[in-house]
């Protein structure tokens, strides 16, 4: 059961951190409504805007001004909560993939990989929550925006909606969450593990030899005091 648990969430932190990653880095978080006078698909990334021709397929893409230059505060705030989740949530992987009973790394101590496991969880959860914020508030910010125009009878021939790479953030995000979850609350169906695996296995193994050696020194001279008494039994 420990190892299904694992791979499940190994599974989910898999997809999670390429999901966070291909939205962090893709353009088409907020893209023109259908109901836009538009004959061309606009997308606008967290780093640059793409602009697809309806007809001819054709599309150019315009990257930002530097990144020291002034922009919105919802565009500042968000490449920096998914710059964060992708790093946190790529530690957590790469953690849990050393924590897995099926990697050679560390065989003799499998106290250490289930800790591993631990850590690569809660930094999961750690990663979801910048992810979450940063893809949440992109999405409400762009709803808010367009609303208040169409409240306002304001129409600039353009409305944008959000797209699918904020969509993506936002599922990456809940897989960070839900992997996270499987690996710490999963840490109490470890007590398999048992409490002599505490200690690393080289110690255990020392200590069970002394024990041995110990056992069969005393035994010694318990067999030759037993066979003096049977002598003097004879006698």
């Amino acid at each position: 059961m420990r190892d299904l648990l694992q791979y499940i969430g190994c599974f989910f932190a898999f997809f999670s951190t390429g999901f966070l990653i291909v939205a962090t880095w893709t353009d088409c978080w907020m893209v023109n409504a259908d109901d836009s006078l538009e004959v061309s698909t606009k997308c606008r990334g967290l780093w640059w805007e793409c602009v697809t021709n309806a007809f001819d397929g054709i599309r150019t893409c315009d990257e930002y001004d530097s990144i020291l230059a002034e922009h919105p505060l919802k565009l500042v705030v968000t490449r920096a909560l998914m710059i964060t989740a992708d790093i946190l949530a790529g530690f957590g992987f790469l953690t849990l993939l050393l924590g897995l009973d099926c990697v050679k790394f560390l065989p003799d101590e499998p106290y250490i990989k289930v800790r591993l496991c631990f850590v690569a969880g809660t930094t999961l959860l750690i990663a979801g929550a910048p992810g979450i914020i940063g893809s949440v508030w992109y999405a409400v910010d762009v709803y808010v925006e367009r609303s208040s125009l169409i409240l306002h009878n304001i129409f600039l021939g353009i409305q944008y909606k959000f797209g699918w790479s904020c969509w993506l953030g936002m599922a990456g995000s809940l897989g960070c969450f839900l992997a996270g979850a499987v690996l710490t609350c999963c840490l109490h169906l470890f007590k398999d593990v048992g409490p002599e695996r505490n200690y690393p296995y080289s110690l255990r193994e020392a200590y069970s030899a002394t024990g041995v050696s110990l056992a069969k020194s005393y035994a010694a001279p318990r067999t030759e005091t037993a066979k003096m008494y049977a002598v003097d039994t004879r006698v």
